[in-house]
Order: structure tokens, then sequence, then C-alpha cells
């Protein structure tokens, strides 16, 4: 997060505006600051220090955040709306929907942000998007679109939020519906694509209602009671109907499969694939984690078939003391 950057006076929400109060809403969002090891198998790509935001859900200090903030996190500090810090300890994250839960291990000067229905927001809707800070650290926004996301860490989501203009500091931000309920976290900046696909700046936000059916699991195991998807470690983006290896995760299921930067993915087990989304579902369908796949790619003018034996992400991170 870079704290040099403000945000412009015009943006932010008008208490007078809202029907809620904005003041005790705002004080849900805590700042987070997290240190991980050098060794941590996301410090390359995540990096060792990491800034953003969480909201407090419950008053039993229990934090919402976005997971990739707190993943392997061995040592962390939330700082609440007056500015008191306290430690803070990595309780779940979730692979499949992206969102960490985060216990303060002291008492936060904050109310909880009462958990709304993201189901229920319309494209149009004012909403406001806020980061730890207040009022100059919260912008009024609207919902731009609610469509389906597909990102090339082997992610997706059926319906994900869209909001525009963007917030600066977006990861683990607030989505704050006009009745004053948590809609949403913040997860990433999505830039206006030449294709007209995304017509927007904004910020893509991740549902709070697909957190709804797993709350119970993260709290009790730290993760999902279910069987894990298969992943295959390699980063694979789509550009006019072609899917391509963009990288390769060091250590990974794929990194001594032969598969290379540039080479281009035409089917997962003889199926043809051409949509990122469509791929991930066929490799997700054919069975848990440590099933192996054939996928055909196109190189050099050749055509050949790698199999991977997949993999479950989860172990290959420094695992917490979640109890």
């Amino acid at each position: 997060m870079n704290e040099d950057i403000s945000i412009d006076p015009a943006l932010q929400p008008d208490p007078a505006a809202m029907t809620y109060d904005l003041e005790e809403a705002l004080s849900a969002v805590i700042s987070i600051r997290c240190q991980v090891p050098e060794n941590a198998f996301t410090a390359p790509g995540l990096g060792t220090e990491r800034n953003g935001h969480g909201v407090l859900i419950r008053d039993t200090g229990l934090i919402l955040t976005i997971g990739y903030l707190t993943i392997e996190a061995q040592n962390m500090w939330l700082i609440d709306a007056s500015g008191q810090a306290v430690a803070g300890h990595v309780l779940a994250y979730d692979q499949e929907t992206g969102f960490g839960l985060v216990q303060a291990l002291g008492k936060l000067n904050a109310q909880p942000l009462p958990i709304g229905n993201s189901t229920q927001l319309q494209v149009g809707d004012d909403v406001t998007v806020a980061g730890h800070g207040g009022p100059e650290n919260a912008i009024t926004a609207r919902i731009a679109a609610k469509q389906e996301f597909a990102g090339y860490w082997e992610y997706l989501l059926d319906e994900a939020i869209f909001t525009t203009p963007p917030h600066p500091f977006w990861g683990g931000a607030a989505l704050i519906s006009e009745h004053g309920e948590l809609v949403g976290i913040g997860s990433l900046f999505i830039q206006h694509s030449s294709d007209g696909q995304i017509p927007f700046d904004g910020n893509m936000i991740v549902p709070i209602d697909i957190l709804k059916p797993v709350l119970d699991d993260l709290l009790t195991y730290g993760r999902v009671n279910k069987a894990p998807r298969p992943w295959l470690g390699a980063m694979i983006a789509e550009n006019d109907s072609q899917l391509y290896i963009a990288g390769i995760i060091p250590e990974g299921p794929s990194a001594s499969s032969g598969l290379e930067a540039d080479d281009m993915l035409t089917a997962i087990n003889g199926q043809p694939v051409e949509e990122l989304a469509a791929f991930f579902r066929q490799l997700w369908a054919l069975g848990d984690a440590g099933v192996t796949v054939t996928l055909s790619i196109a190189r050099d003018e050749r055509v050949f078939d790698v199999q991977i034996r997949t993999a479950d992400r989860n172990d290959f991170l420094l695992q917490p003391d979640l109890h």
C-alpha cells in the first residue's frame, strides 16, 4: 500500500448523505501489517512485508480479509481507527474464495460491521469502498459489473463484483452497501482493457455471500473441510480465445513437467480448451488434488502432451498454528 497516494476529497463519502453511522462503520476497517518468512512459498510472488486492510465482523475480534495478505504470515499487527495496535493471529485461509480470517489478540476500539447480502446488489448501486483510516481513506463508488472472474493463479469466481472508480488501497478493503453492511472484500485493481471486456478502471471485490457456507469450517478447521482441488502450479493466461502458459511456480507440480512459459495450451485430457474459466472447471472436475492430468501443448509448430500429477496447494505453505 502506497501511503503517499491520497484520495481526492471529492470521492470521499459524505456522512450526511448516509442512512447509517459512517464513522462507526468505518471503525470496523482495521489496518493489517504482516511479516512473512523469507523461506515462505509465497514470498517470491507476494513479498515478505504485506500491508492492507481487514474488517471486524464479530465482537470477539474476528477479522475478515483477503487471504493473500496473511498467507504464511508469522508476525502480524492490527491497527484500529484510534491508532491502537494489537497483535494478530492467522486463523484460516480458503484457496477457493480467497478469503482469510484473522484473530485479534487484544481488544480493538471498533464495532463489528454487520454482514449483508451481496447477491442483492445491482449494477449501478451506490456503495462505499473503505480502507483503514476513516472517511479520508474511503471512496464513494458504484457497482459497475457483476460477472465471472478467472485469475491466472488458478482462481475462479462465478460472480465477482466490480466497482468504479478504483480505490488505490484495495487489498482487504471493505465494500459497504448503502445500508451500512459488509458485502465484499477488496481483492484487485482492474484496468480498462483494449478489447472492451473491462470498459472501466476499478476494483474486483470478492462477494461476501460465498463466505457464508464455509465460515463454520474455516473457524473449526482453518480451511474448508473437503477434499482439495487439484492444483497445477502454473500461471495460465487467456488472449483472443487462446490459453497460454504465462509462468511456472518454482517447485510446484508443473515445475518438472516440461511446461515452459509461452506454451500454448490446447486441451486437457483430450478435451479442447479456449476459455480460462472453462479450463479451470474442466481441471477441477477430473478429481481431487493428486489426480494426474494430461495437457496438450503447442510449441514451435509442435503439438505434444505433458502429464502433471496435481497437488494440494496448501501442502506447499508454511502452516500456522491454528489453535
